[in-house]
């Protein structure tokens, strides 16, 4: 499935709880870039990849004005847990009942697979990069998990 939403698209306001309990939403990114990346699911090898790349090169992402911030229906317990296990330097935010991923589209897409992923909470992997203005500025709907820093890099 691919999101509907669109480079020059207003991104969707969004709230939710990070990784430490902190509220968050759009508004805490307005003046700066934020690299809202969604994923399936916790601890898992193509979701660690994709956090460990990113993780892997913040400074140089922060040092272009941008912040990351990843999305996925885990609690804030398995966020945290991811967190510790793979010392990511950014936070999670805790979509447990997926508003945030029907908003940008990366849940209940039509079709019986984007159904089945739906109902057990899995997102599709999509990354947008919001403008300081909080507009999509650009979407990566098949990130490289390897490589995802890079490409989110490339657009910044």
């Amino acid at each position: 499935m691919a999101t509907p939403l669109k480079p020059g698209d207003p991104a969707p306001q969004f709230a939710g709880t990070t990784t430490d309990g902190a509220p968050v939403s759009l508004d805490d990114y307005r003046g700066r870039k934020l690299v809202l990346y969604f994923y399936p699911k916790d601890d898992t090898p193509g979701c660690t990849k994709q956090a460990c790349s990113l993780r892997d090169h913040q400074a140089e992402i922060v040092a272009r004005g941008a912040a990351v911030l990843g999305v996925s229906t885990q609690d804030e317990a398995s966020h945290q847990a991811f967190t510790k296990k793979f010392s990511l330097n950014f936070p999670l935010l805790a979509d447990t009942d997926g508003a945030v991923g029907r908003a940008y589209g990366t849940l209940g897409g039509p079709g019986i697979v984007s159904k089945l992923k739906t109902a057990a909470g899995l997102a599709e992997r999509v990354t947008f990069v919001i403008d300081e203005r909080g507009r999509i500025a650009h979407v990566i709907d098949r990130p490289d998990v390897a490589s995802h820093a890079q490409e989110v890099l490339a657009l910044l």
